[in-house]
C-alpha cells in the first residue's frame, strides 16, 4: 500500500471536501504529464492507481519488432512472448514501466496537482459568484496596500480598490472594514480581478436603495445623480405614488436615513432634489435654497439655460468654488449660465465698478479714477463728452493732467473702434 499517497488523499478529502474519485483522476492526470519526462517518453503511456491500496502502476503501449529502433516505442519479439506468448511481429502490447520510487514521486505530484486543481476551481467559483454581483455592495477588510491600490479581503476572494475609485477625503489603514461597490469582475490569467469603487455615483445609488424602502420597492425612483466624492452630491428623486413625498422618504424620520448614508461616505454632503420634467422647475429645485429671479432657455443653444438672481443670492446659487452650480449642471444635463440682476447693484458697487473701469485705462491712475468718479465722470464717454477745462476744475488736476486724462480716454475710445459702451449710473 502507498502510505504517503493515502495520507495526502485523506487530508485533502477531509479538509477541502473534494470527492475522492476526483482526486484520483487529478493525480493520474498529473502523474501522466510528469511520467513522460521522468519515466518514458512513449507516445501511449497510461497511469493507473488502485482505488483501494493506492498502488500506482505505469503502462506503455509498444510495438513488437524483430530489431528495436526506438526503445521507448518498440519491444523485441522474444521479450514480448515472455508476457504474451501468442504475439507476433507488428502487434501492439501494453507493458508495465513503473519505477521503484514511483510512490514517493506520486505523493509529491499529487499534492501539487490537487492544490493546483483546487486553486483553479476556487478561481472559477469566485469568478462565477462575483460576476453576477457587479453592481452590488460588498463588505471586506483592508488586507494590504499594493502601490497606490488597496487590496480588500472579501472572505473567499481578494478585491482591488484603485486609487481613482477611492473617496479623496478618506484615510485608509490595514485592518479597517469598509463597504464598496463592485464595479467590474475581470477574468485574468492570475485569477479573477474584482474591482471595487467608493467614488462611483452608483455606489450612492445602491446605498439609497439599501437604506430607503420606498426606493427598493420602486415607489420612489432615482432619476439622476451628480457627485463630487467626499465633498457633495445631488440626487434627483421622483415619486410614483402621489401619497409619498420622495424627498421626505429619502431623508427619513429626523433625517436618520440620509444621516446613515452621510456617515458611510465620511461626511459627504447630500442634496436631495425633487425631479421635474419641466426644466425650469427642475433647475429651481436643484439650486435651492438660492432664490432665482428669472430662468430662460436659450433657443439658439440646445440644452443651455440662462439664470438671473438677485445680487445677494448669486454666491449662494453658485456655491463654494462653483460647486453648487457645477453639480446642478451635471444633474440636469444642461449647461447653466448664471448672472446677477444688474438692477440690484448697490450704489457703492456701482461706484467701485466705475473706478475699476477707469483705472484700467492706460494713462489714468487709480487715484485719478477715484477723483473722476467722485466728480461724476463714470466712464470714458463721460470724459470725452466734457471739455478739458471741466476736468481741470476737479481738485488735484491741473491743465496738463486734465489734457493727459482726456487724451487717454480718446485713445481708449479709438482702440474700441468708437463702439458705444454701456454707461454705469451711480
Amino acid at each position: 500500500m502507498n502510505g504517503e499517497l493515502v495520507a495526502v488523499l485523506n487530508y485533502l478529502e477531509k479538509e477541502r471536501g473534494i470527492d475522492r474519485e476526483t482526486l484520483f483522476q487529478a493525480v493520474e492526470s498529473a502523474l501522466l504529464t510528469a511520467s513522460r519526462k521522468s519515466i518514458s517518453p512513449a507516445k501511449n503511456l497510461r497511469i493507473e492507481i488502485d482505488r483501494k491500496t493506492c498502488d500506482i502502476r505505469a503502462f506503455a503501449t509498444v510495438r513488437v519488432v524483430e530489431h528495436v529502433a526506438s526503445q521507448h516505442d518498440e519491444i523485441l519479439l522474444s521479450e514480448a512472448r515472455r508476457h504474451h506468448p501468442a504475439v507476433k511481429v507488428g502487434d501492439e502490447i501494453e507493458v508495465e514501466v513503473t519505477p521503484k520510487n514511483f510512490g514517493r514521486i506520486a505523493a509529491q505530484t499529487a499534492k501539487q496537482a490537487i492544490l493546483q486543481k483546487i486553486r483553479q476551481a476556487e478561481r472559477s467559483i469566485v469568478f462565477e459568484e462575483y460576476r453576477d454581483r457587479v453592481g452590488d455592495i460588498v463588505s471586506g477588510t483592508i488586507r494590504r496596500f499594493d502601490r497606490s491600490d488597496i487590496i480588500v479581503d472579501l472572505g473567499r476572494a481578494e478585491a482591488v480598490l484603485p486609487s481613482k475609485e477611492r473617496i479623496p477625503t478618506e484615510i485608509y489603514q490595514v485592518g479597517d472594514r469598509l463597504r464598496a461597490y463592485v464595479l467590474a469582475v475581470e477574468d485574468n490569467l492570475n485569477g479573477p480581478a474584482i474591482i471595487l469603487s467608493r467614488s462611483h455615483p452608483d455606489f450612492l445609488r445602491r446605498l439609497f436603495e439599501l437604506e430607503v424602502a420606498e426606493i427598493a420597492d420602486k415607489t420612489v425612483e432615482i432619476k439622476g445623480i451628480a457627485r463630487e466624492p467626499g465633498f457633495r452630491s445631488k440626487i434627483a428623486v421622483v415619486s410614483h405614488d402621489s401619497k409619498v413625498d420622495p424627498v421626505g422618504a429619502c431623508v427619513g424620520m429626523r433625517g436618520v436615513r440620509v444621516k446613515n448614508i452621510v456617515r458611510e461616505l465620511s461626511g459627504e454632503k447630500i442634496d436631495i432634489v425633487r425631479w421635474s420634467d419641466d426644466i425650469r422647475t427642475f433647475v429651481t429645485n436643484a439650486l435651492s435654497p438660492a432664490k432665482l429671479q428669472k430662468i430662460e432657455v436659450d433657443p439658439e443653444k440646445p440644452n443651455t439655460v440662462h439664470i438671473t438672481t438677485d445680487a445677494d443670492q448669486l454666491s449662494l446659487a453658485i456655491g463654494k468654488r462653483g460647486q453648487n452650480v457645477r453639480l446642478t449642471s451635471k444633474l440636469i444635463g444642461w449647461k447653466i449660465d448664471i448672472q446677477r440682476d444688474e438692477g440690484g447693484i448697490s450704489f457703492e458697487e456701482k461706484v467701485a465698478r466705475a473706478i475699476d473701469t477707469l483705472a484700467h485705462v492706460d494713462g489714468i491712475t487709480r487715484e485719478q479714477a477715484e477723483k473722476l468718479v467722485q466728480a461724476g465722470f463714470l466712464n470714458v464717454e463721460g470724459i470725452l463728452a466734457a471739455e478739458p477745462s471741466d476736468i481741470e476744475a476737479i481738485p488735484g488736476f491741473d491743465a496738463e493732467t486734465a489734457r493727459a486724462v482726456y487724451e487717454a480716454a480718446a485713445a481708449q475710445q479709438k482702440e474700441l473702434g468708437g463702439a458705444d459702451q454701456p454707461a454705469d449710473q451711480a
